[in-house]
């Protein structure tokens, strides 16, 4: 009599197979749709952008503080030699080591003969004689003081040799590529040499990194030994968002300034060199400021850890999680243009737990005009824990035929 039970057992494999594919294929299209949602927004239309100044400087930049969007920018590589706008970086390096706590405001700084000899602007200290610590900072950003440079330069480094090798390893820090400093006051000497691009970073990282010690440029003037000077910057006189940050002057370099200013959330720093003059120097970087606040915005679009998107996760015990900015994103664009930011966002495929908040998972990119203008890592806002062993084996067997049959997200 002929065994039927082979064929029975056949049968019911056929059948079992047939539910295995319809899951897998319930399961794909889920999966699917998941991914078509990951667009970007509609295209808006672009508002008009008038072309900007035209300045009469041998090189001049204009940048968004706070994302470091370049909004104008002419012979900003340009190595120049930067006269006494060498001081904001003997001042950062200052500020620098009072963060450190290696030096304080209180300290009292000897003065040398080479200090008290320095010719050009002066805070008129006298040699042999001990200075306040924090009054030299003064005399350097407020007066310009060459002595007090030198000052504090000697009392930091031991020499203001030495100190000007500490000036070019910031430099290198801060991305300052096309930077050589020789001295801590600006002082004519060939091959000191800045640009305006470099000069812009150092005074980005200034306003950013030191916000309390930033507060000295504001000063209109400042008193020692029974001498009181101006700030030499006009404009905090004549445009009341500036607040910073610092003038230089040689016949070689020209009339510079490197400015900040604030108008509501929105903060640009501008640098002129080669200006003709102390007004013409003013009058240039009003202009920049000028353009950049009328037709730029800088907007916050996500927050860190705020949710942009989430990724579908297999064999785990959260079937999704969280896509995340592990840091604020804000973008400079020109007014008007938010709503043509377009949001395109790609995930990672085949995601397996476990996953570790934290990893990176995919990437947003935003498009403007067809340009990309921003693009950041997306994290896993929370981690997701293996399933047990019948959740992950089915899973398993679901990417498996997955693959068998060539498809994805």
């Amino acid at each position: 009599m002929p065994d039927f039970s082979r064929y029975k057992i056949c049968s019911s494999n056929r059948v079992a197979l047939l539910l295995l594919l319809a899951a897998c294929l319930i399961a794909l299209a889920g999966g699917h749709a998941q991914a078509q949602d990951s667009g970007g927004t509609s295209v808006a239309r672009l508002a008009l952008l008038p072309a900007p100044p035209q300045l009469a400087a041998s090189s001049y930049l204009l940048l968004d503080a706070h994302t470091g969007k370049v909004i104008v920018e002419q012979g900003a590589d340009q190595q120049l030699p930067p006269a006494s706008l060498t001081k904001i970086m003997t001042a950062y390096i200052v500020s620098s080591e009072l963060e450190k706590g290696s030096i304080t405001h209180d300290d009292m700084v000897p003065i040398s003969v080479k200090a008290w000899k320095m010719g050009g602007s002066r805070m008129f200290v006298r040699e042999g004689t001990q200075v306040r610590l924090e009054d030299l900072l003064r005399g350097v950003i407020v007066q310009s003081g060459n002595d007090a440079s030198v000052a504090l330069a000697e009392y930091i480094a031991g020499d203001e040799q030495a100190f000007a090798m500490l000036m070019n390893q910031q430099a290198a820090l801060l991305g300052m590529r096309y930077s050589n400093f020789l001295n801590a006051t600006g002082w004519p000497a060939e091959g000191h040499l800045t640009t305006a691009r470099d000069l812009a970073a150092l005074a980005r990282a200034l306003v950013r990194n030191f916000p309390a010690h930033y507060k000295i440029y504001a000063e209109k003037e400042f008193s020692y030994n029974g001498i009181t000077q101006a700030n030499r910057n006009g404009l905090l006189w004549r445009d009341q968002s500036v607040d910073g940050i610092k003038t230089g002057h040689t016949e070689e370099a020209g009339f510079c300034l490197v400015a900040s200013a604030k108008r509501d959330d929105m903060r640009l720093v501008s640098v002129v060199m080669g200006a003709k003059s102390a007004r013409a120097r003013e009058q240039e970087t009003q202009k920049l400021l000028a353009y950049g606040f009328r037709y730029y915005q800088t907007h916050t679009l996500y927050t860190a850890g705020e949710e942009i998107s989430s990724s579908k996760v297999w064999a785990g015990k959260a079937k999704t999680f969280p896509l995340v900015l592990s840091e604020d994103l804000s973008v400079t664009i020109p007014r008007g243009q938010r709503d043509a930011l377009q949001a395109k966002i790609a995930v990672d495929k085949e995601v397996v737990a476990p996953v570790e908040e934290g990893t990176v998972y995919g990437q947003l990119n935003l498009v403007l005009g067809g340009e990309l203008i921003a693009q950041r890592d997306l994290v896993a806002g929370a981690g997701v824990e293996q399933a047990g062993f019948f959740a992950r084996l089915w899973d398993q067997i679901i990417l498996f035929v997955r693959g068998i049959l060539g498809l994805s997200d």
